[in-house]
């Protein structure tokens, strides 16, 4: 728990200061780069020091507005640095783009086509045959198990549509897509 000394705050002229000691800032600093740095995600590490300030001049705004009264646990800190991190994620958000080069120029790139990729195209096909191949070699039970889950139906629901009890229609759903992974894998299909 980080708890701030101070000086008195001192009459004016006298040079006093009411904010935390250096040494204190410090250490208050230390804790709050470590929160950021477990709230903070990779995309914005560039921004880390901006949101340590941020949560630190938080930090401090309500240790003055207690008068030195105030205790700072870890939660609190690590809350602060959240708190920081999603408002320089709403920030970024907010803020417009606006494009460096002459929107009548011509692209660098090539447009996307209009239709899918041929080269993905050709892969699906052949992760479809290979799938289907894969399924006529599962036992009956099994295939209509793993078929039914792989159209979207939760394991309940394959027992129910089967008239199966919930254990026998996942025993069936994980050994069939066992089975199934194995069979890809022997075809050299890539998950």
């Amino acid at each position: 728990m980080v708890t701030p000394q101070t000086q008195k705050p001192a009459s004016p002229g006298t040079g006093g200061s009411p904010f935390p000691s250096e040494l204190d800032l410090v250490a208050l600093r230390d804790d709050l780069k470590r929160a950021v740095a477990q709230t903070c995600p990779r995309w914005m590490a560039d921004r880390s020091d901006d949101i340590i300030q941020v949560a630190l001049l938080r930090v401090v705004d309500i240790y003055r507005k207690r008068e030195g009264n105030a205790e700072f646990s870890s939660f609190y800190l690590r809350k602060a640095a959240y708190s920081a991190v999603i408002d320089e994620i709403r920030r970024l958000r907010r803020r417009q783009e606006v494009p460096l080069e002459d929107e009548t120029a011509e692209p660098r790139y090539a447009p996307p086509a209009d239709g899918p990729d041929p080269e993905r195209v050709a892969t699906s096909r052949q992760v479809g045959r290979a799938i289907q191949e894969c399924l006529g070699q599962l036992v009956p039970p099994r295939r209509l198990a793993v078929t039914l889950n792989l159209q979207g139906h939760s394991v309940p629901e394959v027992g129910r549509l089967m008239d199966w009890s919930t254990k026998k229609a996942e025993n069936l759903v994980y050994r069939g897509m066992a089975d199934l992974r194995g069979c890809l894998d022997g075809k050299g299909v890539v998950r």
